[in-house]
């Protein structure tokens, strides 16, 4: 079980994306096209009283993430084609490797690795699938366009950590385990008293809710720091889009080369940074939840 977990990452090395976007004809349309990118429209309303549960662009790259994280781990960790190891297998053994010697043990303590390292290992690949489906062109966007008189999406790059409500249902994820964890290991008073630093008790008062609002502080982020790579990356990657076409001939070859640069440092760079950093913290949090004297 822990290696169809862990597998899910090793498509990090995978899949080579390259980058289509539809723009408008004039400058102004522009400006529209790259906020238009994160609005996300229902697709199935589903409203539950102040709840909303609608199924939207977002929410369909996060479930075709979680589909292609499962796959990957299947195909790379268990699918095994005659008796000598091949690439494919080493390829997974490597990104098992490094879940587990870079993140996992470097944050949990030796006892609690095997319980925590599948959580931390799959929130790697399945942050890195996402971040990297988020750079292919894929037909999942609220434009339309029609062909052979059947409206059909049209072809278009988001990504769904891009969007601040994903990256912090993922970090609530891990700042609740964290709790969770803290408290199951140490009892309640003991992990609670762990907060309190040991210091002259006249600066308690000052120190106690900044202890408290640095707890607070952590869910913020592992937040904002995915969401603002991820939405940065692609902002600027739209914009040189957007130039190829709404800029005069003597712009267009450094639009295309700046273009591919951004593409191309987002996709081998930051994608696998970032779910890197994202699970390493994620270990380190819990860690320091079940051992606080550390």
């Amino acid at each position: 079980m822990k290696r169809v977990l862990i597998a899910l990452g090793v498509a990090a090395l995978s899949f080579p994306a390259t980058a289509l976007a539809a723009t408008g004809d004039e400058e102004e349309g522009k400006g529209a096209f790259i906020s238009d990118e994160w609005e996300l429209h229902d697709w199935v309303p589903i409203h539950i009283g102040p709840l909303d549960l609608s199924i939207n662009k977002a929410v369909a790259y996060l479930m075709l993430g979680a589909v292609v994280s499962i796959v990957i781990g299947i195909v790379f960790m268990r699918v095994k084609v005659g008796r000598e190891p091949t690439r494919r297998q080493a390829l997974g053994e490597t990104i098992y490797e490094v879940a587990q010697v870079q993140v996992a043990e470097q944050g949990l303590p030796t006892y609690a690795i095997g319980r925590w390292f599948p959580y931390v290992a799959s929130l790697m690949v399945f942050i890195w699938t996402v971040n990297m489906l988020g750079f292919v062109p894929l037909p999942l966007s609220d434009e339309k366009v029609t062909i052979a008189g059947l409206e059909v999406p049209t072809l278009a790059i988001f990504a769904a950590t891009s969007t601040l409500s994903v990256t912090l249902a993922l970090a609530l994820m891990t700042w609740v385990f964290t709790h969770v964890e803290g408290i199951r290991a140490n009892g309640t008073w003991n992990y609670f008293k762990s907060w309190v630093p040991d210091v002259p008790k006249a600066m308690l008062p000052l120190i106690v809710p900044l202890e408290v609002l640095g707890q607070f502080m952590r869910l913020i982020s592992l937040s904002v720091r995915l969401y603002a790579n991820m939405l940065a990356g692609h902002m600027l990657i739209l914009t040189f889009i957007g130039l190829i076409f709404l800029t005069s001939w003597v712009v267009f070859p450094f639009s295309v080369v700046l273009a591919t640069i951004f593409y191309l440092f987002e996709v081998v760079i930051v994608v696998s940074i970032q779910a890197y950093i994202f699970a390493a913290l994620s270990a380190i949090y819990i860690g320091s939840a079940i051992e606080p004297e550390h």
